[in-house]
């Protein structure tokens, strides 16, 4: 039994409310009252960092852990199209870690902060709030366009008023077929728990609910007048406590700041005035260019860079605090809650001090000294960010007493001004209730015209011999050469992180696969049986591209798997029509899209109109609906239209585009290899520590491999055939011209189907087709094959390399693709595949 009393007591026992619900409620929330003509009572939550100070991985990992809630729910390849919605202010910094757990989503939250020149995406009505209009900002307009499902974070679910507003707005404007409403706790009474259901109905779509804690306040009759009375007693004799123990902390507290800003290794004064104090400013090396959350928008490429940053910038707070602090408390501001939240986090891990995370507010709440009452202590301050609503009040909660020997504010610099360090300003206050103030000034984040912003010079692409293989007339690589840069980690230990969420399979690379002897005259047998199959397929995906796309297309290949491709689509073109068509290269990523810097090189060399994106074939069609989501985004933040998001492959099994040379499921010998059969070039990286803002993404040239490069002995191998199978191939694609090629996304709904069926529920683990299934026995750590019965030659590489790696090879009927590779959902270092034999390479 904990001897620690209620923080909802003293409000309990005047009021009569009652907190009812789950064991958990009364240690996530306590009771405070507040001045608000529509409710009297406030619940104050200990986990959120707001109005209690609380360590920040307690506060971080409750929006974690309910990020990962959702990615359960909506399973990895929803959770990867999703975005992620919180509500300002208290859930801002809640609507961030959400969004970190669901595996790195893009995240917006509303904002009560207009910003001249942003236009709005939208905004609604928090009815039972102290400030309620709210604003959505996002600096790119297609954030909120997509069809994945909207994530919406606050953080309590009372009445659904303010979530169901949200989404009317919302779906009026981009309607989708799924929300999921996500709240530290659901309090909602008996009347509103059937109004979300009957919303969803109305709307046609579905809503879902996800929170730590459900229960539920019982309010007396007349507990609205009888709050308000109490409030007006109580404020004013806290008002004459106040003035009383101001002055006598002020006669104290000067000996000791003096002494504190001796030891003070950062001299930097914010405050020179004769008589104050001041407070040492930090310097924290903020990121250029960085947001300072999510109020534009933040995108899991930002988060990774503030991830890299986070240390470097921990360490210099570290640096400031003064000897020998015991007890520090990192205190944001306002909608500023994430970045104050993380650097905290880092912070408790660098330092022996206990490290404590709230921050400041606009919500006025009565204080009283009660250790039933949440709210112990407030501090009162001018409002110091110029807001629109003009001048009034902020607080701090529970700082004052709390004995802490030093305090960080964090504030943007948009705050940073002669307010916040006015006689009677929020550093003044500090001063008076801490021994050392320390000044961390984030930048304002405020987007910018791309004209007036961005490089106006992007590099050339790069070219062989200096990078790849390949002669420099078949493709030039938009990509930045990372060769000298140790990318590569065992298959096992890239699993694991994979998997667990702790990293993306594009920060590093696999060890490339060094094939055997009887594997290299497997696939040299390979490509002898099937040259002129693909030879054929090679044509007829091209006269398509010819007469559907453009007279004159600009092959840009997805790197790497489509790049043998385009360079063949090139020569075919060459050869049949006296065509030298440009050929580049690029990088897509899954779950980060396309490099747009490459997208605005190809926009200022060519027309867009004319760009063919190139692959080698489809599998279950992820890369196909990234691309399209990513030009979509594209087009709108650039305003740059008339990119063609389709893509033109050789091979389309899964049934994923309109334009293909074939959709039998086949072997293709370039699939069978790693680099040796791509110009000797890695797969693409893409990591916030190497490539910068205004890079293309990255790639390394694999030179030392030159002794067993057949990446242009395939090439030619397959060009050979082009007289044979010319009139076969152009007759192809007169037949396929005239053929119903819409895509029917069967490839997809295979996956599901296995999935489910062999207990995976996880789509992104399932690799259908003879390309993805060799990829799976290259660089990941396979459970099984399914191999269709019957299958011949196309499989003999598949059976050798699953051979060699102890994995088992399982006859399937009806299997609508030649073979399908399934990776084990639930992978830990030393599994073991389905036979019992360890799968390492």
């Amino acid at each position: 039994m904990k001897n620690v009393v209620w923080t909802g007591t003293w409000v309990a026992e005047r009021l009569g409310v009652e907190l009812v619900g789950d064991e958990r409620l009364s240690d996530l929330l306590g009771l405070a009252l507040r001045r608000n003509p529509r409710r009297a009572h406030l619940l104050v939550s200990n986990v959120l960092g707001k109005h209690v100070p609380q360590s920040p991985s307690v506060v971080y990992g409750h929006g974690f852990a309910l990020g990962r809630r959702v990615r359960e729910l909506l399973g990895a390849e929803d959770a990867g199209a999703a975005v992620v919605l919180g509500y300002a202010e208290t859930a801002t910094g809640l609507g961030h870690c959400v969004a970190d757990g669901v595996g790195l989503a893009p995240y917006l939250h509303s904002t009560r902060r207009p910003i001249p020149g942003v236009d709005t995406a939208g905004g609604f009505e928090e009815s039972h709030s102290h400030a309620t209009s709210h604003l959505l900002l996002p600096e790119n307009p297609a954030l909120l366009a997509g069809a994945g499902p909207l994530v919406l974070v606050d953080d309590e679910f009372s009445t659904g008023n303010t979530v169901l507003n949200t989404i009317r707005d919302l779906h009026a404007r981009y309607p989708r077929d799924r929300y999921v409403v996500v709240a530290l706790v659901d309090m909602r009474s008996a009347a509103d728990l059937g109004r979300l259901a009957e919303f969803a109905t109305e709307i046609g779509a579905r809503v879902d609910l996800v929170t730590a804690a459900r229960g539920t306040v019982n309010l007396p009759e007349g507990v609205l007048e009888k709050g308000q009375a109490l409030v007006a007693e109580h404020e004013t004799t806290e008002a004459t406590r106040t003035t009383e123990a101001t002055r006598t902390t002020e006669n104290t507290r000067t000996t000791e700041n003096t002494k504190t800003a001796e030891n003070t290794r950062t001299t930097e004064p914010a405050d020179n005035r004769p008589g104050h104090p001041g407070a040492a400013r930090v310097e924290l090396g903020w990121p250029r260019g960085l947001p300072d959350g999510g109020r534009h928008g933040f995108t899991p490429g930002q988060r990774i860079r503030l991830d890299a940053a986070l240390p470097a910038m921990a360490a210099r707070v570290a640096e400031a605090l003064p000897e020998g602090a015991r007890r520090v408390l990192v205190l944001g501001f306002e909608e500023l809650m994430y970045a104050p939240l993380r650097l905290a986090r880092e912070l408790e891990q660098v330092v022996s001090a206990e490290v404590r995370y709230s921050t400041t507010t606009r919500s006025p709440v009565l204080a009283l000294d009660d250790p039933g009452y949440a709210i112990r202590t407030r501090l009162v301050f001018p409002a110091h960010d110029d807001p629109d609503d003009g001048p009034g009040e902020r607080y701090a909660y529970n700082v004052a007493g709390a004995g802490f020997d030093a305090v960080v504010a964090v504030v943007d610099s948009a705050a940073d001004t002669p307010a916040l360090h006015a006689p009677d300003g929020l550093l003044a206050q500090l001063a008076e209730h801490t021994p050392s103030v320390l000044l961390a000034v984030v930048p304002a984040y405020v987007p910018a015209r791309p004209s007036t912003e961005r490089p106006s010079m992007l590099p050339e692409p790069l070219r062989g011999p200096a990078f790849s293989s390949y002669a420099p007339d078949e493709v030039g690589w938009l990509l930045q050469d990372l060769s000298d840069v140790t990318l590569e980690a065992p298959t096992e230990e890239r699993e694991e992180a994979i998997q667990s969420g702790g990293a993306h399979y594009a920060e590093s690379l696999p060890v490339e696969y060094q094939p055997s002897p009887q594997y290299q005259e497997l696939f040299q047998t390979a490509l002898g049986t099937s040259a002129a199959r693909i030879a054929q397929a090679v044509g007829a995906v091209t006269e398509l591209v010819l007469a559907e796309r453009s007279p004159h297309p600009v092959l840009v290949s997805l790197a790497r798997a489509g790049t043998p491709v385009g360079v063949l689509m090139r020569r075919w073109a060459q050869h049949r029509h006296g065509l030298d068509l440009p050929h580049y290269a690029v990088s897509i990523v899954r779950g980060r899209g396309i490099d747009a810097n490459a997208l605005r090189w190809l926009a200022a060399h060519h027309d867009p109109a004319d760009v063919v994106f190139v692959d080698g074939w489809t599998g279950k069609g992820a890369i196909t609906r990234e691309l399209t989501e990513a030009i979509r985004e594209f087009e709108s933040a650039e305003g740059v239209t008339g990119f063609d998001s389709e893509i033109a492959v050789l091979a389309d099994p899964g049934s994923c585009v309109r334009t293909y040379g074939t959709r039998e499921d086949f072997l293709i010998p370039s699939a069978c290899l790693n680099s040796t059969v791509s110009g000797l070039i890695s797969r693409t990286v893409l990591r916030s520590d190497l490539v910068g803002e205004y890079d293309f993404h990255g790639a390394k040239f694999y030179r030392e491999l030159a002794g067993s490069d057949v990446s242009v002995d395939f090439l030619d191998a397959v060009a050979a055939h082009f007289p044979d199978v010319a009139d076969a191939a152009c007759a192809q694609a007169k037949e396929l011209l005239a053929t119903d090629r819409t895509p029917t996304w069967e490839g997809w709904a295979a996956v599901e189907r296995i999935s489910e069926e062999y207990e995976i529920h996880d789509v992104n683990l399932v690799k259908p087709g003879v390309g993805e299934t060799t990829r799976v026995l290259l660089r990941r750590v396979p459970w099984k094959i399914l191999a269709r019965a019957g299958a011949g030659t196309d499989l003999d590489h598949v059976r050798l390399l699953a051979q060699q790696r102890g994995v088992p090879v399982e006859e399937v009927d009806e299997l609508p693709y030649t073979c399908v590779g399934l990776i084990h959902p639930k992978y830990t270092r030393g599994a073991t595949g389905a036979d019992g034999k360890a799968v390492t390479v």
